[in-house]
């Protein structure tokens, strides 16, 4: 079976990744179905903590070719599955201004269920994008020159 990861690529680039989780989804059928086909996107999607819970909103999951009227709305809000410690101190993190909560990769486990690996994570300012930039083409450049 191959293995099916859907990463968010923007996530290291646009924030400053700090502590990351890894949460299960609780999903529909036709949701699972469209996952395995590769068809969701985390681009957009950001998490929300609510009444003691976690819910990841904004993430595309197509609808599934063959799901007649049991078909799901392609951009509802899901259920993380968290346990109660890591949602306080995801919660307690947040407190801090300009902290979000992201998620950089949907895979599906060995145990065939969906999981999100999210963080919490500040975003960067331009100059930060710039230095990173800057640090990756120093860092080409040297494994260039140590090949040659």
């Amino acid at each position: 079976m191959s293995k099916l990861e859907i990463k968010n690529k923007k996530a290291g680039f646009q924030y400053e990744l700090l502590d990351d989780f890894v949460a299960g989804i609780v999903l529909t059928g036709t949701e699972m179905k469209s996952i395995r086909n590769g068809k969701a996107s985390i681009m957009e999607a950001f998490c929300v903590v609510r009444n003691g819970e976690m819910f990841i909103r904004n993430m595309y999951i197509a609808e599934y070719e063959n799901g007649s009227y049991n078909n799901h709305n392609p951009r509802r809000d899901r259920k993380l599955l968290l346990n109660r410690v890591e949602i306080r101190k995801v919660e307690k993190k947040l407190k801090d201004k300009g902290l979000t909560i992201i998620p950089s990769k949907l895979f599906v486990n060995e145990k065939n269920l969906a999981k999100v690996r999210i963080h919490v994570a500040r975003g960067k300012k331009l100059h930060d994008k710039r230095h990173d930039l800057k640090e990756k083409a120093t860092k080409r450049e040297m494994n260039r020159a140590m090949k040659h």
